[in-house]
């Protein structure tokens, strides 16, 4: 039993990392740890496409990382817990110290990637 509740953990830390693993969801995080913006705020702040960011915030709130407010006509999108824009401070602090074993690692490449090579 304590096995499988140990998997479970790991399970959801894995898709909790998922979130911040794409590096579009990756770009919306970063720009809202800066405090609330509208969609339109957010598709300036990262040069994606309106309906890119849109799907993304979607998947970022169904799964509890960033919250949707209505203020008026508009509506604003925020990090739901102030440990997010922690973790995404954490990652810069050891990609510091690990960046060129990050860089050279061959195993994680992502398509975008791969394409530029």
């Amino acid at each position: 039993m304590i096995l499988n509740t140990e998997k479970t953990g790991v399970a959801l830390k894995a898709k909790l990392f998922r979130g911040f693993g794409d590096p579009s969801r990756l770009s919306i995080l970063e720009v809202l740890r800066n405090g609330p913006l509208t969609v339109s705020e957010i598709v300036a702040a990262t040069e994606l496409s309106q309906s890119n960011v849109s799907n993304h915030l979607g998947c970022l709130r169904d799964c509890g990382l960033v919250v949707a407010e209505q203020n008026g006509r508009y509506v604003t999108y925020h990090l739901s817990d102030d440990r997010a824009g922690d973790i995404l401070s954490l990652a810069e602090a050891l990609l510091a110290d690990v960046a060129r074993g990050v860089y050279e690692c061959t195993r994680y490449n992502t398509p975008s990637a791969n394409r530029q090579s």
